[in-house]
C-alpha cells in the first residue's frame, strides 16, 4: 500500500509513477492534484516532466499565458520538448505531437483546453496542478453541470493529495481514493473508497472516527466547525515543509 508522501520529492515521485501507471492503462485524460496553495508550478513540472521522456521529441508543454511560458523557456533553457501558452499560434497541436501536458490551467482557460483535447483525440493529455474547476468562474447552474459532465468529468485523478485539519484526502493510482487521520505521532488509513469521498459522505467517515468535519472545500475547513489538533502531526509539518520549499 502507497502511504502518505513524507516530503516533496517523494510526493512528486508517487504522482510520476501513479501518471505512468494510468498512461500504460490506456487512461488518456489524467491530472495530478496536489492541493497546496502555496506550490509554485514551474518546479514542480521540471520535476514531474521526465515521466513524459518517451514522448519528449514529440511532446507539448502548455502554460497559462505567454509570460508563464517565457519564464519556462528561459529558466529550463533548451529542452526537446516544445513549451508554448494556451492559444498561442506557435503551440498549436499538429498530426506529429504525441502527448501534450497543461501546467496549471485554470478555468479561466477551461473553454479553450476543452477544444484542445478534442483535437488531440485519443492521444495523452495530462493535466498537472489542474485548477479547472471554479464555481465563480464556470457556475453552479445547468452551464457549470453541462461543463462537468461533458468534459471535467472525463479527466482521471491519478494523484491527489489534500490535506485537511487533522486528515489528509489521498490518491495514488491505481490504488483506490483513501481518508488518512491525523494521530499523536503519524497518519493511520481510516477508509478507502473506489469513488472521491466529498462533502456529506467524507464528513460521514470523519465522524465515525470523531474527527473534525469538513468544509466540502479544496482548503482547509472553516474553523466554525473543526478545532485544531493538539500538535502538529506529520501533515501540519509537511505543509509547512512544502511552502519552505517552494517560495
Amino acid at each position: 500500500m502507497v502511504q502518505l508522501p513524507k516530503d516533496l520529492d517523494e510526493a512528486v515521485a508517487q504522482a510520476r509513477q501513479a501518471t505512468q501507471a494510468a498512461l500504460e492503462e490506456g487512461l488518456r485524460r489524467v491530472q495530478v492534484e496536489l492541493v497546496i496553495p502555496e506550490l509554485k508550478a514551474q518546479p514542480i513540472a521540471e520535476q514531474f516532466i521526465p515521466t513524459l521522456e518517451p514522448y519528449y521529441e514529440h511532446l507539448k508543454v502548455y502554460f497559462p499565458d505567454a509570460g508563464a511560458a517565457a519564464l519556462a523557456r528561459r529558466d529550463w533553457g533548451e529542452t526537446p520538448f516544445v513549451v508554448r501558452a494556451i492559444g498561442e499560434t506557435k503551440g498549436k497541436m499538429q498530426p506529429e505531437d504525441r502527448a501534450f501536458l497543461f501546467v496549471e490551467p485554470s478555468s479561466v482557460e477551461v473553454n479553450d483546453v476543452e477544444k484542445m483535447c478534442l483535437e488531440a483525440g485519443d492521444r495523452p493529455v495530462i493535466f498537472l496542478l489542474p485548477r479547472l474547476e471554479n464555481i465563480a468562474t464556470i457556475g453552479i447552474g445547468m452551464a457549470g453541470r453541462e461543463l462537468r459532465e461533458r468534459f471535467l468529468n472525463t479527466i482521471e485523478s491519478c494523484y491527489y493529495i489534500r490535506p485537511g485539519q487533522g486528515y489528509a484526502l489521498f490518491r495514488c493510482y491505481p490504488g483506490p481514493w483513501q481518508v488518512w487521520l491525523e494521530t499523536e505521532e503519524d497518519y493511520e488509513l481510516l477508509a478507502e473508497s473506489p469513488q472521491k469521498p466529498v462533502g456529506d459522505e467524507l464528513d460521514r467517515i470523519l465522524e465515525r472516527a470523531g474527527a473534525p468535519e469538513d468544509d466540502g472545500s479544496e482548503g482547509t475547513p472553516s474553523s466554525s466547525r473543526a478545532t485544531a489538533p493538539k500538535q502538529a502531526g506529520l501533515m501540519t509539518n509537511f505543509k509547512r515543509l512544502w511552502k519552505a520549499l517552494t517560495q
